[in-house]
């Protein structure tokens, strides 16, 4: 699918993954809509990518709390309403670590349920309101000649296979993300939509930011090939690739420089 002149609507679009991801659809011709929580860095990042676009396109920052219907649905009529919303990405997530026996006692529920709200209730609640949008325009032509309404691409994580001590709760949701891709892809292909996961594994994110930069060294040597952090502009790249290749669906893509988790 040609990703000129498309809509996209990109959750936790203001910073890593989501912001790599919103910049590479916009410099590719899509309109974009970042969803981000309102103190995120949103409206800014919309404003350069509009300073910086060619007309025809836009950039707009839709604020929203990816588990409440509302905001989510705000967002989505407006990416309807600048065009044929045709690509969606999930990158919104938390990663609160935290043992179930831990030194401050039992993990809290509230800290796990909060992790899978935003997650997988948060992912697949964007999902279903952008499908239903999608669902409701005039299929496109892609390249090869077969008709295409949209792409829904999810973020998973290795820690949906190889899940760390301390990572129930992350481990969990990522996983349902994952377990999900089937089902739902297989439900909308007779509605022309796709949906595909990615699973990155360690990544340079605002989460990373915050640790030291021997921390971060340590991390990244633990990958075979290529030894260091994966980068944003990389998952960004697999998420064109994914739009443009229209084989591509109901699979969960591991983007880890094949890395394997060890317990801890």
């Amino acid at each position: 699918m040609d990703v000129k002149g498309t809509v996209a609507l990109v959750t936790g679009g203001a910073s890593g993954l989501g912001a790599a991801t919103a910049r590479r659809l916009f410099d590719g011709g899509a309109s974009v809509v970042l969803v981000d929580l309102p103190s995120s860095a949103g409206a800014a990042l919309a404003e350069e990518l509009n300073a910086s676009g060619a007309p025809g396109k836009a950039a707009v920052f839709s604020p929203a709390d990816v588990t409440s219907e509302v905001e989510v649905q705000a967002a989505v009529d407006t990416a309807a309403g600048l065009g044929p919303l045709r690509i969606v990405v999930n990158c919104a997530g938390i990663a609160t670590p935290g043992k179930v026996l831990g030194r401050d006692g039992v993990l809290p529920l509230e800290v796990f349920n909060r992790v899978v709200q935003v997650n997988l209730v948060g992912t697949f609640n964007v999902l279903r309101l952008a499908a239903a949008a999608m669902v409701a325009t005039e299929p496109a032509v892609t390249a090869l000649g077969g008709p295409e309404r949209g792409v829904i691409i999810n973020t998973a994580s290795v820690a949906a296979f190889e899940g760390q001590i301390g990572q129930p709760a992350y481990a969990a949701s990522k996983g349902a993300v994952a377990a999900m891709t089937l089902p739902v892809a297989r439900e909308l292909a007779r509605s022309l939509v796709r949906v595909v996961s990615i699973a990155p594994g360690i990544f340079e994110t605002p989460m990373m930011a915050g640790l030291p930069q021997e921390a971060q060294d340590s991390l990244g040597a633990q990958v075979p090939h290529p030894s260091r952090l994966g980068k944003p502009d990389e998952y960004a790249s697999l998420v064109a690739h994914i739009v443009d290749n229209a084989m591509l669906n109901g699979e969960t893509i591991r983007l880890d420089g094949a890395i394997r988790m060890g317990p801890k």
